[in-house]
């Protein structure tokens, strides 16, 4: 035999075998059984005493979204699709943002203040509240189906039920009021740009008539060329709005940032030309108020005609919440598993106890070893001067 192969025997021969393992387990058998299952019968016991807990569910359909024909009138602005492009983004995952609504400060102060969990979960503050809230309010998204499931844990089922459906309703209320979808961001950004241009168009309305034109006078102006005007200093404004939206994430020298900028020199240029050929004189007042109410009249025109399809475009998203599956008070408890507990418990004290029976039996074996013996005699006076 070989000189490690030697050295490996005797270690085995000094060291703790399967027979030794299994010496102390045989000669405490009874223990082994009576000690766990006893274990497991008080947790059993134990776990009755525990106050059952209730999950109620529902489940909800999000709003979609569509690409309806505001989207895809904006390719007909011109410089005004890409203002609108850089002022609406779309959202990529609508479903997590509602999940999102449900865990807000603001949905969890409602259903506080409805429930009075403040008294009901026994806590002084109510961010305490909000935190058992948090944890009792579980809200996840079908990966397959994209459906939001809602549960709700609480000691009481009727509870558990309403406060899954009220979260509900809240989501409703709360996202109502709130710009999420593509469709809802574009009509709240030509709302107020409608706004912004019909009160500019009022104030150029009434600049034109303190100008002392009448009615025969505004006709007499060369109707396609103040409109000509008009449509070629919005597209101007346009461009400058969106070369400011870009400026916020790009360099000046980026490709978008160059090609917005030769387009407006371009435009610019046609602009001089055209303010050149203007008449001096008395005129010139009119003419100059007019050309700008025409400017404000055409820029009303395109946010009217994209406000009113983006409202179309809304409408058509179905923004209402769908409810799949009301939520109904739970005839099961859902915790504790006392089944759970009492094999949990067993296993854990056979376990420990078999641990015990073994170290036990170690010690006992270093202890009659006179070499072992003497090591541990000076193991423990070194303990008891430390």
């Amino acid at each position: 035999m070989r000189a490690d192969e030697a050295a490996y025997a005797n270690e085995d021969d000094e060291g703790l075998g399967l027979l030794d393992l299994a010496l102390p387990l045989a000669q405490s058998l009874k223990q082994l059984v009576v000690g766990p299952l006893l274990a497991g019968v008080l947790a059993l016991g134990a776990a009755f005493l525990i106050t059952p807990m209730y999950t109620a569910k529902t489940v909800i359909i999000p709003p979609t979204q569509s690409q309806g024909g505001a989207a895809a009138a904006l390719s007909s602005l011109g410089a005004l699709a890409n203002l609108a492009g850089a002022s609406v983004g779309s959202v990529k995952n609508p479903a997590d943002q509602y999940v999102g609504l449900l865990q807000s400060a603001t949905v969890a102060d409602r259903i506080i203040d409805r429930f009075k969990l403040v008294e009901v979960y026994d806590v002084k503050y109510r961010e305490d509240a909000r935190k058992v809230l948090s944890n009792v309010v579980h809200a996840t998204v079908g990966k397959k189906d994209g459906l939001i499931t809602v549960e709700v844990d609480d000691h009481d089922a009727q509870r558990a039920a309403e406060i899954a459906n009220q979260l509900v309703a809240e989501l409703r209320s709360l996202s109502s009021g709130l710009a999420l979808s593509e469709a809802q961001q574009r009509r709240a950004f030509f709302e107020d740009q409608l706004k912004q241009t019909r009160d500019n168009l009022i104030a150029a309305q009434k600049a034109l008539e303190t100008s002392g034109f009448n009615q025969g006078a505004i006709k007499a102006e060369p109707q396609a060329a103040a409109e000509g005007y008009a449509a070629l200093l919005a597209e101007i404004t346009a461009g400058e709005v969106r070369l400011q939206a870009l400026r916020r994430s790009l360099a000046d020298n980026a490709p978008e940032v160059q090609q917005t900028l030769a387009r407006l020199s371009a435009l610019r240029g046609q602009l001089s030309r055209l303010e050149a050929s203007t008449p001096r004189g008395g005129d010139a007042d009119y003419v100059s108020k007019y050309r700008e109410f025409k400017y404000q009249e055409t820029l009303f025109d395109l946010m009217a005609k994209q406000f009113e399809m983006a409202r179309l475009d809304e409408s058509h998203e179905g923004a209402l919440i769908q409810v799949v599956d009301p939520a109904t008070p739970p005839e099961r408890k859902s915790a504790p598993k006392r089944a759970f507990i009492a094999i949990a418990a067993t296993l854990a004290t056979l376990l420990l106890m078999a641990s015990f029976l073994i170290v036990r039996h170690a010690w006992r074996r270093s202890v009659s070893d006179p070499a072992k013996a003497e090591k541990i005699n000076q193991l423990r006076t070194a303990l008891r001067r430390s």
